[in-house]
């Protein structure tokens, strides 16, 4: 990692932009807190009315329950559980579910009473800051799988544990540790920065933790690993030891990926590529101005012992002073005289042999002549293998130019000799032209750092046969990847895998005596797993020779160590532990796919290794979560969201207060302040862990990238309010020695409730069947359209009627309905939100016997045959319908009291079916409709009056609403009905005519096509009742001018 400039000048600039920062943030904070005492209060001097008293904001909740004590339960009376408050009904919880060890795999069913085992170890976070959205998103789907299984009756395990995140964190520690102290690791030493990670390690271990334990994580704490434990630190040494043993893992000076910034190599997974269309200007780590990118330097090499040139051209003009060649097509006729001659180094004494390569130059391309640099090319390099060119090294690790540069540019910054190389060349004559050109760029993912590539000895690892057998467990179906996107990704990256090159690096290189200090390509390597065992193998391999060990200071790359995850946090290498034995392999894996390279398949390859078993039977790949406007997130846009920030809430000015703290600059504060403003004009409100996890878990469809919308979080803020409030209604009902009966006899239960028990059973169904399809957002669907929509819109709703006119048979009927109902909602929907749940199920009465003592522990409702009531329910249905279509009219015409409904039934089994449902459609239709009547196909033609507004449901069923005495003028109300009627055919039309284009059916999805095909329906449905309610309003008025 590259030591920040040790200059005076620099460090002054460094801490003067620091205390700059500081105070810009205490002027924000003290303009705002101004604002706010400074502000005119609104509120005028008479007496508050009780209702406004009542709206008043109410105090932070006070949780009166002990620490790790089972919650007392407070009255619906109580002003914070009267209505749903997120941070009333989530306190105490989860300190009680740990305390208990509810989320230990020994409070579930064991051995032959479990349906199965379910472990998932939890992708661990990196220990560099706060969790984001993305966390939340993957915490959220795997708890809801671990509280499915473990309500299923499997024995569940879900193991936490942090990341050390090598490079992330020591990138952090050391921006921390020169804005503090103004020091460099290397100026602390090893052991010394070291310490220092570990203070940050605790510090944001425990932030880390609170948070998932907010969220509420089931995770068993009591099995919590972290990367550099002392038996994960074991694991790594014993891999790293087998894989060397073996020959699998090799030492080898070869091109490798350099960041310049953290002073370390890079996988090429870890480097992002930027692309240019042409001349741009970048900001670089370190350098104060921007440096050009995107330019094609033209320059001329003097052919050796004649006065011809040869011209090259470059976008790095600066490693011309690496270069050991120039290469040439062979049937370019400009240069074939010139092959196996050389050209002259301007600068260094050095020749520069011309060489023929069709396979890498193309004549076409800038000069057709291309410079070779093979120490800091990929292609280069290559070609400087194939034609036995020298490899000479120009940069030092910090990014200056060492000695094979030459004195004149000797010490010079690599990008501040991009320009000095080419005003040299200018002196000489040898300077060409410049001309745009595009490119692309790699960067360090953590540091923005431009990458040098440069040859260093690393240790490699051979993948082939690796690679091989992890495609050859996907190919049997012993892993499954989904989505298939995420399998077609894996599939074709194994495919082509290379070698790959943390922890400090198990291994010591035998230094004998009298040999060359400097490390070769010959130099002698031990692996070991301790200094004792590298002394012993030492003496064994160079018996009576003298040596001296010295251990490789580099640290092997956090994938190498994160890639023993599963298999390390359960034991091994102590296969004969408990966990390991009773855990391994695990069940799934749940993840982002932006790091299925990175680390899934590390994982796969390396348990396949070294277990001959696989990690985990299962990978589902999560989207990436993006912002409302579709763009990544990132701190510099102001669209970073933290999780806490949702489940408390936070004002605006906090928000932007946030942005302060930390290394952004003035002027993208500025653009994330903006952003702010737009998305979050009010802050983010308090919407709490159970609609935070529920909204994300809705998102994930197993689709594309996912757009966070703060409104739709509050959204299903405002559902746990109707869950609460349902839930009030439901107990409110009861009796007070209410017992719920265990075996119903079904055929006793009226139609609404045969209907809500069938749609109960339906929902039952679907999320189970939607869940094991990881089937995310499709299972909250059933769960919200269930609880919602037929539940509380529906049944809830016809309850009230039940419970007021029913006989006292009737009424204790619909309460044991209403309980079961409520009951299985609740358990139906806990995986997803399990505070509320558990707080609503706790105050349910029990069943005789029950002593479940938590809603995590209780069974998941399973699809139960007796429940189906297919007849019943289609004939309720009909019977919603016209509930449906009168409270459709009423709303169209704004009939807000007294409105009269008839339903002509044309056929006499129609007839039947509503006649009988009369009491419900009245009671589902609202208050603005005082009577319904059901009309038969035997009525006279005057049954129903003119002048009322018609809704068609089929060719048998017609709804009317009485508006004659509320028509003053016939004539526009008929001219308004037309407009509606001209808009609706258009509709049609349009419609019509979109859905006959040809192929239009094959080209979309089957969701798109049913939904095209609803608004066709719909539509021509709408234009008929547009139609029929003319027709009505026109008799009307013919009757009336009749009678005048």
């Amino acid at each position: 990692m590259a030591a920040p400039s040790s200059s005076s000048k620099n460090e002054l600039k460094e801490k003067l932009k620091a205390e700059k920062a500081a105070e810009k943030a205490a002027r924000y904070a003290a303009k705002q807190n101004k604002q706010k005492q400074e502000k005119p209060s609104q509120e005028k001097s008479k007496p508050q009315s009780s209702k406004a008293e009542s709206q008043l904001p109410l105090p932070p909740f006070e949780n009166d329950t002990p620490l790790g004590e089972k919650k007392a339960l407070h009255s619906f009376d109580h002003p914070h559980f009267s209505a749903y408050n997120p941070s009333a009904v989530e306190a105490a919880w989860y300190q009680w579910w740990e305390k208990s060890g509810f989320f230990k795999p020994e409070a579930c069913k064991q051995g032959s009473d479990a349906a199965g085992t379910f472990v998932i170890p939890l992708p661990p976070p990196n220990v560099t800051g706060a969790l984001h959205c993305g966390h939340a998103l993957a915490n959220s789907l795997q708890d809801t799988l671990i509280r499915w299984h473990r309500m299923r009756g499997f024995t569940t395990l879900w193991v936490p544990g942090c990341d050390h995140a090598g490079i992330s964190t020591q990138s952090v520690v050391e921006k921390m540790l020169w804005k503090k102290e103004q020091k460099t690791r290397i100026d602390l030493g090893r052991e010394e920065f070291v310490k220092k990670v570990w203070v940050w390690k605790d510090e944001y271990h425990q932030r880390i933790n609170n948070a998932q334990k907010l969220m509420g994580g089931s995770m068993d704490w009591s099995r919590e690993a972290f990367t550099m434990d002392k038996n994960l630190s074991a694991a790594t040494a014993e891999t790293f030891c087998r894989l060397h043993d073996e020959g699998l893992i090799y030492r080898s000076s070869r091109l490798v990926n350099w960041c310049t910034a953290l002073n370390t190599a890079l996988s090429t997974l870890e480097v992002e590529n930027r692309e240019i269309t042409g001349r741009t200007m970048l900001t670089v780590p370190g350098y104060e101005r921007k440096v050009e990118f995107g330019v094609l330097t033209h320059f001329k090499y003097q052919i050796e012992g004649t006065d011809m040139t040869i011209e090259v051209a470059t976008t790095r003009p600066e490693t011309m002073l690496g270069d050991t060649g120039i290469a040439v097509h062979p049937d370019d006729e400009r240069y074939t005289h010139l092959i196996g001659k050389y050209a002259i180094h301007p600068f260094v004494d050095r020749r520069l042999k011309i060489v023929a390569d069709s396979k890498f130059v193309d004549p076409a391309f800038g000069t057709g002549a291309v410079k070779l640099t093979p120490a800091h090319d990929p292609n280069d390099y290559l070609m400087g293998k194939a034609h036995g060119l020298e490899f000479i090294n120009i940069l030092n690790d910090d990014g200056t130019l060492n000695a094979n540069a030459g004195p004149k540019f000797q010490g010079q910054r690599r990008f501040d000799a991009r320009y000095t190389v080419v005003e040299e060349l200018t002196k000489l004559g040898l300077f060409v032209k410049k001309e745009p050109n595009p490119m692309k760029i790699p960067l360090c993912e953590k540091s923005k750092d431009v990458i040098e590539p440069i040859i260093k000895p690393q240790w490699w690892m051979q993948m082939k046969g690796m690679a091989d057998a992890a495609l050859e467990v996907v190919d049997k179906g012993e892993i499954k990847i989904s989505p298939e996107s995420a399998n077609k990704s894996y599939r074709r990256w194994m495919s082509s895998v290379n070698d790959w090159w943390g922890h400090r690096i198990p291994a010591y290189r035998v230094i004998l005596e009298g040999e060359d200090v400097a490390e070769s390509d010959g130099s002698a390597w031990i692996a070991a797993r301790s200094p004792e065992e590298a002394q012993t193998k030492a003496e064994a391999k160079y018996s009576g020779r003298k040596f001296r060990l010295e251990q490789d200071p580099d640290c092997l790359d956090t994938w190498f160590s994160s890639g023993l995850w599963p298999m390390s946090t359960l034991g091994w290498p102590n296969t004969e532990s408990l966990d390991f034995k009773q855990f391994f392999p695990t069940s799934l894996l749940e993840t982002g796919w932006d790091i299925l390279f990175f680390w899934v398949a590390r994982m796969i390859m390396l348990s396949l290794k070294l277990t001959g078993r696989v990690p985990f039977k299962e990978v589902y790949c999560h989207s990436l979560i993006r912002d409302s406007e579709g763009r990544k997130m990132s701190k510099s846009l102001g669209n970073v969201i933290d999780p806490l920030d949702i489940i408390s809430g936070i004002d605006l000015d906090e928000l932007h207060a946030k942005l302060y703290v930390g290394n952004l600059k003035e002027d993208e504060v500025s653009r994330a302040i903006k952003y702010q403003k737009t998305a979050f004009p009010g802050g983010i409100p308090e919407c709490g862990a159970d609609a935070l996890r529920l909204t994300l878990i809705s998102y994930t469809t197993g689709g594309g990238d996912i757009s966070f919308d703060i409104k739709v979080m509050h959204a299903y803020r405002r559902f746990c309010n109707k869950i609460w409030q349902a839930s009030k209604y439901v107990l409110g009902r009861l009796p007070e020695n209410f017992t719920p009966v265990a075996n119903r006899d079904t055929t006793k239960l009226s139609m609404p409730e045969r209907w809500i028990l069938h749609r109960m059973n339906a929902a039952v169904k679907g999320i189970n069947e939607s869940l094991e399809a990881r089937e995310f957002s499709k299972s909250t669907q059933f769960a919200y359209q269930f609880f919602y929509d037929e539940l509380c819109d529906i049944f809830i709703e016809n309850s009230k009627s039940l419970l007021t006119d029913g006989t006292p048979e009737a009424q204790a009927s619909v309460q044991q309905t209403l309980y079961q109902a409520l009951d299985v909602a609740l358990r139906l929907m806990h995986p997803f939100m399990p505070f509320i749940t558990e707080e609503l199920w706790q105050r349910l009465p029990k069943h005789e016997g029950d002593t479940t003592p938590t809603i995590m522990l209780a069974s998941y409702p399973v699809h139960d045959p007796a429940l189906e009531f297919e007849a019943d329910a289609r004939d309720y249905e009909l019977g919603l319908q016209c509930a449906q279509a009168i409270r459709s009219l009423t709303s169209e015409y704004g009939v807000r009291s007294d409105g009269l409904a008839f339903i002509k039934a044309s056929a006499t089994d129609a007839y039947t079916k509503i006649e009988e449902q009369t009491p419900a459609i009245k009671s589902l239709c609202g208050k603005g409709v005082a009577e319904v009547k059901v009309v038969g196909p035997d009525a006279n033609g005057d049954a129903i009056p003119d002048g009322c507004a018609v809704f068609v449901l089929t060719a048998d069923i017609s709804v009317f609403l009485e508006l004659g005495s509320r028509l003053t003028n016939l004539d526009a109300e008929i001219k308004k009905v037309q407009t509606k009627l001209l808009k609706s055919q258009g509709f049609v039309k349009k419609q019509e005519e979109l859905m006959s284009k040809e192929g239009f059916e094959d080209k979309v999805s089957d969701v798109v096509l049913t939904a095209e095909r609803k608004k066709l329906a719909d539509a021509r449905a709408a234009t008929e009742n547009y139609q029929r309610t003319i027709e009505q309003f026109e008799k009307m008025k013919l009757g009336s001018e009749y009678e005048v």
